[in-house]
């Protein structure tokens, strides 16, 4: 049964254990005397059976409470449906993930849960890119998949694959995290890749690069996700102090004043070559692709609310 259209879909991925989010939200809600329909998320594989649920319901405004990586399921999800549909659909974000990097660029507070909701009731719309990868997995299989902030290939989705490990075993996500990059020491340091972009070839060892339709975690933040191109950052191999000098430049927004940091912006990027190096989607692994993948942008296919 289709639902009216002013009625808001929720889908809730908890952060953590417990229900003191999902209580909020629905208080600030029902304050502001919003009709809405709350469905919750028990991993990552029923975001995307959530996400397809209220789309074919006939939700008309979406709001993921999570982060960058719900909302990429998220997003996927739209893409799969048709055009029409798509373009009926206005997608909007309550930032509540370890990593809110894209509801970040827009303006939103993670702390300031009141002042989210009230700029997603003026239902500001902008709409924007995002950036697609097409590959072969190891399975022979065509595959693509869509992204908000970036794809990293090399170290930076090493490191999380080390991290997806330690934290199975530790299960602490921080503590996962420091763990992860003290066994980076210890790891490959550098890939062999061979990338085309711009007509300009770049065939050499590469640490990590990374393909930002969005601010990519501080490694492309002059990228936008709505001007139909990609930023891209290339990281040579550097020396371990150089590199945690280019560790506290990330951290303080600086990245790109670092000397081994080459920056570029174009449309699309081919990866020809990169037999070692892992992929990783906004956030999400998917692995190691086989032979030639391609990284474009898709211009204004996406319905997002915006801060007032």
């Amino acid at each position: 049964m289709e639902v009216a259209n002013e009625r808001w879909g929720i889908l809730y991925c908890p952060k953590w254990r417990g229900g003191k989010q999902r209580e909020k939200i629905q208080r600030v809600l029902d304050e502001r005397k919003l009709q809405y329909d709350f469905v919750q998320s028990e991993s990552s594989d029923s975001v995307e059976r959530l996400m397809t649920m209220l789309i074919r319901n006939g939700y008309k405004t979406i709001i993921i409470m999570g982060g960058d990586s719900a909302l990429n399921d998220a997003v996927n999800c739209l893409m799969a449906e048709e055009k029409q549909v798509r373009d009926s659909i206005a997608l909007g974000v309550i930032p509540n993930g370890l990593m809110n990097d894209f509801s970040r660029y827009w303006g939103f507070d993670d702390d300031k849960m009141e002042q989210t909701v009230d700029w997603l009731i003026k239902h500001r719309i902008r709409t924007i890119d995002l950036g697609c990868v097409r590959y072969t997995n190891k399975k022979g299989e065509h595959c693509h998949r869509y992204f908000l902030n970036c794809v990293n290939v090399g170290l930076i989705a090493d490191v999380m694959n080390l991290r997806r490990q330690t934290r199975s075993l530790l299960g602490s996500r921080t503590l996962s995290f420091i763990v992860s990059f003290f066994l980076m020491i210890f790891h490959r340091m550098d890939y062999k890749m061979r990338v085309r972009l711009n007509n300009e070839t770049v065939d050499r060892k590469i640490m990590t690069m990374c393909v930002g339709s969005g601010p990519g975690y501080g490694q492309t933040p002059n990228a936008v996700p709505y001007n139909g191109m990609l930023d891209v950052s290339m990281v040579y191999h550097t020396e371990m102090m150089q590199l945690l000098a280019g560790l506290w430049l990330l951290v303080t927004g600086r990245f790109l004043n670092h000397r081994s940091v080459h920056p570029y912006r174009t449309r699309e990027v081919v990866i020809d070559e990169a037999p070692h190096a892992m992929v990783g989607v906004d956030g999400r692994l998917i692995g190691t692709p086989v032979g030639s993948y391609r990284i474009t942008v898709e211009q204004e296919v996406i319905n997002f609310l915006i801060p007032d």
